[in-house]
């Protein structure tokens, strides 16, 4: 198995024309819509009916020891915060008006709390243990052990008056450094996740304010705590340098990775960079065939932005990470049926 430097830049001058004749051999398939809208709704029964089940075990390992005993009784134990947290998220509603709409809700009936317990909620450590736990429950319920995992980032608004991709799109990119200078402009966050293209679950979330490939960073932290296996890797163009590898080896460890080399790559590098371009170089079509299984992750955001909102609503950086994974579980559990 030898390949060279000079191979590999030979094939990426020639890539679009691979990819525009790859394109027309592998036409899309049309979308039945009348069995797509049966399953979606019976996987969104799924999900509503797994839901409390799944908050209470996740909640129950849960031992909480105070060592202030002064001050009010708490007026919600945790598996109601978990639940008011999550249906909060849901609906895209404030703190205040949240806090409201409680009578609504018949898992919380007879509760009343202010916008600002609902706020707390947030940076609640016993309420982001148990967000933690559920998300390992629901893909431990979904039965996934070993996983091939595509890998995207993208921006999430923190207020109503900036659109992520739209200021994106208008400054061709530059807002995202120009946020980062300063913390009184910061009006977007990073986030990455990594969802395992089978089922199309979530394996790992992060988020960043400094940039995508921190936000990467955290995300291999949360997918290293899992537990699951991760068998092949599909990631963006950006992430196509060897350092990433190289991180991601020292978190994860050994993955077979499909990743789009730049035309300056070169065949230094870890050896999975070097059989991976092996690979990109002996058969390109069948390479492309299952690096484009990445698409999950961008079909996926689009998803998410549907249902929770294309803005998270919050400024504290923990506050942020909560509000993050709140809409990766609500992916999980619409895809747990």
């Amino acid at each position: 198995m030898k390949i060279t430097t000079k191979e590999v830049r030979e094939i990426t001058k020639i890539l679009d024309d691979i990819v525009e004749e790859y394109k027309k051999e592998t036409p899309k398939q049309k979308r039945n819509w009348r069995t797509y809208e049966q399953r979606v709704a019976q996987r969104l029964k799924i999900a509503f009916h797994e839901l409390k089940p799944l908050v209470h075990e996740a909640c129950k390992s849960i031992t909480v020891v105070r060592g202030e005993t002064r001050g009010a009784k708490p007026t919600l134990d945790l598996e109601q915060k978990v639940l008011l947290l999550l249906l909060k998220h849901l609906i895209q509603k404030s703190n205040r008006d949240m806090s409201i709409m409680l009578i609504v809700f018949s898992w919380l009936t007879d509760v009343e709390v202010s916008y600002k317990t609902i706020e707390r909620l947030y940076s609640d450590q016993d309420v982001i243990c148990a967000l933690y736990n559920l998300h390992v429950l629901i893909l431990k319920k979904k039965g996934v052990e070993k996983a091939n995992c595509g890998g995207d980032g993208t921006g999430y608004a923190l207020t109503v008056k900036k659109h992520y991709a739209t200021e994106a799109q208008k400054l061709k990119d530059k807002v995202k450094d120009n946020s980062l200078k300063n913390k009184r402009t910061r009006t977007f966050i990073f986030s990455f996740r990594l969802i395992d293209i089978e089922t199309r679950m979530y394996i790992a979330t992060g988020t960043s304010f400094k940039s995508e490939q921190e936000a990467f960073l955290n995300a291999l932290a949360l997918a290293k705590e899992t537990g699951i296996s991760i068998k092949s890797a599909r990631l963006d163009r950006n992430f196509s340098r060897q350092v990433y590898i190289k991180n991601w080896e020292d978190t994860i460890g050994k993955t077979k990775f499909f990743l789009i080399p730049k035309k300056n790559a070169t065949v230094k590098g870890p050896w999975e960079w070097k059989k991976m371009l092996f690979r990109f170089v002996r058969n390109t079509k069948a390479y492309l065939h299952e690096y484009y299984q990445r698409n999950q992750s961008e079909s996926g955001f689009a998803e998410d932005k549907k249902r929770c909102g294309w803005k998270l609503g919050q400024k504290r950086e923990d506050r942020i990470d909560t509000a993050d994974m709140l809409t990766s579980l609500w992916h999980n559990l619409y895809w747990l049926g």
